[in-house]
């Protein structure tokens, strides 16, 4: 745990410095929930409501995807290379990161969170609210597990960001995350039915509404968990 926590910190110290990143990371989900959440034809009677699970996990899903950047750095500068050779175990360096990017995943849902309830969207119960980050925890875990583990076979910036865009995109659109099941033509409702993001936003939505979607929450938990151990794998596979 030591270890991971060391990596942990090391990225949380990098970010930090960066404050055009911080402002950047935290006010871009806040202009999509206020940008689209008020602008766009409304599809049903409290839009807002509606859309602001889907900004959550969206914002943990792009937020997921783009943590595989880090190890791409890393590998770009040597550093991967000098963490591998390390006493530490690989599994730690996976870990770390998959700590750091779900955590900052969290800070911008809890900005979210706010702007949404300063404009009139209210979820029923403390417990609910606890869920809800529990919920994009585990999710954000799921796809951070993923991205990290990806970037290990990908050796530039350039290919990242095409195999990112790739992912994040087709996952958003043919979702649930713009509009409920019953407007969409049955093509794409097909699609979204079987879309991992649908299944971690409907979880989101039943937690805002006040109920509890024990199956949603124990099926991402079990996702993240064989990601992690896939992740797990191959970084102990990975030569230096």
């Amino acid at each position: 745990m030591k270890q991971i926590l060391y990596y942990f910190e090391r990225d949380i110290k990098k970010w930090s410095r960066s404050r055009i990143n911080v402002v950047a990371s935290l006010v871009t989900p806040a202009a999509w929930l206020v940008l689209v959440g008020l602008t766009l034809p409304t599809t049903t009677d409290n839009y807002l409501e509606f859309l602001t699970p889907s900004i959550l996990v969206m914002t943990m899903l792009f937020s997921s995807l783009q943590g595989g950047a880090l190890l791409i750095f890393d590998k770009v500068l040597g550093f991967l290379n000098k963490f591998l050779a390390m006493p530490a175990p690989r599994e730690s360096i996976l870990l770390g990161k998959i700590l750091f990017i779900s955590t900052r995943g969290l800070l911008q849902a809890t900005v979210i969170l706010l702007i949404a309830a300063l404009l009139g969207v209210r979820i029923h119960s403390p417990l609910n609210i606890v869920l809800v980050y529990l919920t994009l925890f585990l999710f954000g875990i799921l796809f951070s597990a993923f991205s990290t583990t990806l970037a290990l076979y990908i050796s530039d910036h350039d290919g990242y960001a095409a195999v990112n865009s790739m992912i994040s995109m087709p996952l958003f659109f043919a979702s649930n995350a713009l509009m409920p099941y019953d407007k969409m033509p049955e093509w794409l409702r097909l699609l979204a039915m079987v879309n991992p993001l649908s299944y971690a936003i409907d979880s989101v939505r039943e937690l805002f509404m006040g109920g509890m979607p024990v199956a949603g929450m124990v099926g991402l938990a079990v996702a993240a968990g064989v990601m992690v151990g896939v992740g797990v794998v191959q970084f102990r596979r990975t030569g230096v």
